[in-house]
């Protein structure tokens, strides 16, 4: 990776690239700063503005969004008690009381430091974690691939939020909604009903708008919010002095520790680990008889983890082809729709693409400091948008870019089609992840499969045999399956 370095700078350092990794982590920030829009929702907005662009300033354009809306996520969180990212709903709970008493901008202060350590921790444990785990997956054919996958689908359990049976049923949906169009090994066309336009599929992109972006719109709209906000005061951010953290930076290691480890394991997120790391810090901080009325350790513990989160997700995304959250399964569809197929050679085979990627998310990660000193100066009046223009900004550049990413007038369709049912789903209490999750992984599994069961003769009982890694990945997939199942028969005996 370190030879591969010079020629991955200068694949950053063009004016596309630079203006990739400043303008989209400037935006990242503003979108997740704005309440209700998230994460997934402003990468999946960003999304078909890419497909014009070069492989590595399209990612890191994305990844740029992704970073900084999980710290933007903090700006509202403080200033409105209304976090922009369920991702720093912790933030709340000591950031919004330290902005009541008049320390608004040390508030954001300590969550941008926190954040920017988290962040560049977590982008150094994807430059070495990554590629180790890259290194092992050169063993893998197609019936490890296939085992693998399986392995990934379980992540739909851990981000099924609260109803597994549910998120379940989004993923089956997903993975239904992949089989749809030509098969892969015959070419024969499955589900089309004699619609000529399903005869390529549904289109990955449009349905990830339509089931993250234009859903959240509807069910915005039906909730009867007035947009309206109602701030602090706030006179810009306020950097703490490097004698403040002393006696702080056991926690701020610690919170940076339990981001990453979570998330490297696929389907955490990030608002898990940020309460984790809240709890954890409440638990064990000297000053935890002040958590919940202002205390900055209950910042920096959340800030820290959930921005740690960020790398960490991508160590099985790039890796191995495995979404650790929402987010990177809009990245891994991004990679498909730009010609790189996701999964275990992704970095063997783009290897210089890879290293662009990882320093470029580098860069990202240092560029919040100053970033979020600009934004804390036109934070306020960003917040006070009304939430109605900031709908329709999302249909419009929604629209526009699925439409002219192809021409293709039944893209839309599908679009608003998928924005329907998936604001129905999610009236439902359905988590869209498992949904997304299921179209990314399903078509890798459906091939890895049809090819095991053609160096098997068409044996399912001789898959396995001969593959020790594929019977150890298949043996963590039961386990995985199996612990919610122990957890439930613990809690009812207890």
């Amino acid at each position: 990776m370190l030879e591969l370095l010079p020629q991955a700078i200068g694949l950053i350092m063009t004016p596309e690239g630079l203006i990739a990794l400043i303008f989209g982590t400037l935006l990242g920030i503003v979108l997740g700063a704005l309440p209700g829009i998230g994460s997934t929702v402003a990468v999946a907005m960003i999304l078909p503005f890419t497909l014009t662009m070069g492989q590595a300033p399209a990612i890191l354009l994305l990844l740029a969004i992704y970073a900084g809306s999980v710290y933007g996520g903090s700006v509202s969180a403080i200033l409105i008690n209304t976090p922009g990212t369920p991702q720093s709903a912790a933030t709340c709970l000591d950031g919004y009381p330290m902005a009541q008493r008049g320390e608004a901008g040390k508030a954001l202060g300590w969550a941008t430091q926190a954040s920017v350590v988290g962040g560049l921790v977590s982008a150094v444990v994807l430059i070495l974690a990554a590629p180790q785990l890259a290194a092992f997956a050169l063993n893998f054919g197609p019936i490890e691939t296939f085992a693998l996958i399986l392995l990934g689908l379980t992540c739909i359990v851990s981000v099924s939020e609260g109803s597994m049976r549910k998120g379940l049923i989004a993923g089956a949906l997903g993975l239904f909604l992949a089989t749809v169009g030509g098969d892969p090994i015959t070419g024969e066309t499955r589900f089309t009903f004699g619609q000529f336009p399903l005869i390529a599929g549904f289109d990955l992109l449009a349905v990830v708008i339509g089931v993250f972006a234009v859903s959240e719109v509807l069910i915005r709209l039906s909730g009867g919010d007035d947009g309206s906000a109602s701030g602090v005061q706030f006179n810009g951010l306020v950097l703490p002095r490097l004698r403040e953290w002393k006696g702080r930076l056991s926690g701020l290691s610690k919170s940076v520790l339990i981001g990453n480890v979570i998330g490297i394991l696929p389907g955490t997120g990030a608002a898990t680990s940020a309460f984790i790391s809240y709890a954890e810090a409440k638990r064990s901080s000297p000053r935890r008889a002040r958590f919940g009325q202002g205390e900055p350790d209950g910042v920096i513990a959340s800030e820290a983890a959930n921005n740690a989160v960020t790398g960490g997700a991508l160590v099985p995304t790039m890796a191995l082809g495995i979404p650790g959250d929402a987010v990177t399964a809009v990245m891994l569809a991004t990679l498909t729709l730009h010609g790189v197929t996701p999964g275990i050679r992704l970095m063997a085979d783009n290897p210089l693409l890879i290293a662009a990627i990882f320093t470029g998310f580098f860069i990202i990660n240092l560029l919040l400091l100053p970033l979020g000193v600009l934004f804390g100066k036109i934070a306020s009046p960003l917040l006070r948008i009304p939430e109605a223009w900031m709908l329709v900004l999302i249909l419009m550049l929604s629209s526009l870019g699925v439409y002219f990413v192809r021409g293709n007038p039944f893209d839309l369709i599908v679009m608003a089609a998928a924005g329907i049912g998936g604001f129905v789903l999610r009236r439902q209490g359905y988590p869209m992840a498992p949904l997304v999750i299921g179209m990314v992984l399903g078509p890798t599994l459906e091939m890895s499969l049809r090819q095991g069961l053609i160096i098997t003769n068409g044996s399912f009982a001789a898959l396995f045999v001969g593959h020790p890694i594929a019977i150890g990945l298949l043996c963590l997939t039961l386990l995985a399956l199996s612990l919610p199942l122990i957890r439930a028969i613990r809690q009812q005996r207890g």
